[in-house]
């Protein structure tokens, strides 16, 4: 008999593409999934994989054999997803997946509402700037700011990120060319919002870079410089203000995403309405005002 573990093991390392970073996603030792492996080498006795020093590359045999465990990987999950919906009770733990300031700002501050109307029902919220994998469970909803590609899943506009330019009001007295900027690392150069500030820089320096919104706001409201916030997190910020700019902001299009399977259940159909209506309301597609 093949131990069923033995091939999730192998399908993680063939998705993975090497031992180390198939340990880390499974969170044991490197040595453990090469054993699993091994293992399942044995059962089959087919050799799958190379072992080489920096990755673990499958033979033919071992790509055939892929093929067919990612399918009982999907089927198994369908499993998990459908059993999930299938629960009649509103009591339930939900996973939620969201951009890290959606989820701060937006998602966390009304949980003490959601909890008050639905004790039974436990959020659990992770603000991840990658998006989550459905198909592998790591979520059970997930509000992305990228319209989702993969197939079978339910797709929902829920609200639309509106962006500005947000300073203290000492630095927003100083002459426009005197202004610096705020700004993300280069390895985030193609979001919407860098691309439109670097449009409109005009020989001004970038002279911060962060990773995330968090710390490009601390640091405008420490009077370093201007940043691109989204208007949720700059309105509300009583030491930032709004700069006027002659080329409008981008607008990033907010989107509730599940699987039919999931959103059966009615903790889960509670949980959603429930991002739709904060998002949509903090959020809303349709602007009342243009931004400065």
């Amino acid at each position: 008999m093949i131990d069923w573990q033995d091939l999730h093991y192998f399908s993680v390392l063939a998705r993975t593409g090497s031992l180390s970073a198939a340990a880390r996603e499974l969170g044991v030792d490197h040595a453990t999934v090469g054993r699993r492996v091994a293992s399942l080498e044995q059962s089959l006795s087919l050799h799958l994989v190379d072992r080489l020093p920096r990755r673990s590359p499958l033979t033919a045999e071992g790509t055939a054999i892929a093929e067919l465990v990612a399918e009982m990987t999907s089927l198994s999950q369908s499993v998990e997803r459908r059993a999930r919906g299938l629960v009649v009770s509103a009591t339930a733990t939900v996973r939620i997946s969201a951009p890290p300031a959606v989820a701060a700002r937006l998602i966390a501050p009304h949980v003490v509402e959601f909890h008050r109307e639905h004790p039974d029902i436990m959020l659990a919220l992770a603000g991840a700037a990658q998006n989550a994998a459905l198909d592998r469970s790591e979520a059970d909803l997930a509000v992305r700011m990228i319209r989702p590609t993969e197939k079978d899943l339910l797709i929902r506009r829920i609200g639309a990120m509106r962006f500005a330019l947000y300073a203290t009001r000492e630095q927003a007295e100083r002459p426009p060319a005197a202004l610096a900027f705020i700004a993300y690392d280069a390895t985030l150069d193609h979001l919407a919002q860098q691309v439109w500030l670097r449009s409109i820089l005009a020989g001004r320096p970038i002279i911060f870079q962060a990773s995330d919104l968090f710390g490009q706001q601390e640091a405008a409201r420490a009077g370093l410089g201007a940043a691109v916030l989204p208007c949720f997190m700059g309105d509300g910020d009583s030491m930032l203000v709004r700069l006027p700019v002659d080329k409008p902001p981008p607008v990033r299009d907010l989107w509730l995403t599940a699987y039919p399977d999931v959103s059966r259940s009615p903790a889960m159909r509670t949980v959603m309405t429930f991002l739709a209506d904060i998002i949509g309301r903090e959020c809303p597609i349709r602007a009342s005002r243009s931004p400065e």
